[in-house]
């Protein structure tokens, strides 16, 4: 394996972590808003990813592997329904309609990516060390 596809490959999962904790920051930044429709409550989104293997790529620049975020979907769990009539959302019977957001889900998805992006920092620093170090053999 070329020393430019272990770099791709982390860089990938980088990206891909990435647009998961954004998605769960939005989760959790949205955790508490109200609708007057159960169509209009925000759904907390979930992140899908894909692999990238060698034979689905069309370009010989491309990794040789790796992951791409395939899509952002809204999770299907139904919203909640409350009664009060008092905000200023509520629909005609006097109900609001909560977000569908977990905050103990969300933080441990924000842990799972945190840790799953940290795991590819950690290979991208071993392969750069690992490179270093057959630099410095070379040269003696």
């Amino acid at each position: 394996m070329a020393l430019d596809n272990i770099f791709g490959i982390a860089g990938s999962a980088l990206n891909a972590q990435t647009a998961r904790m954004n998605a769960t920051a939005s989760n959790l930044a949205n955790a508490g808003a109200v609708a007057g429709t159960e169509a209009g409550a925000f759904r907390a989104k979930r992140t899908t990813f894909k692999t990238i293997m060698e034979q689905q790529l069309n370009s010989p620049e491309m990794n040789k592997g790796g992951v791409k975020v395939a899509g952002i979907t809204d999770d299907p769990k139904p919203v909640a329904r409350m009664s009060d009539p008092g905000n200023p959302a509520a629909d005609k019977d006097g109900y609001v309609y909560l977000s569908n957001v977990n905050e103990m889900t969300e933080m441990v998805e924000m842990m799972a990516a945190a840790r799953s992006y940290q795991n590819n920092v950690e290979v991208v620093n071993t392969a750069r060390q690992l490179t270093l170090r057959t630099l410095d053999i070379i040269k003696s």
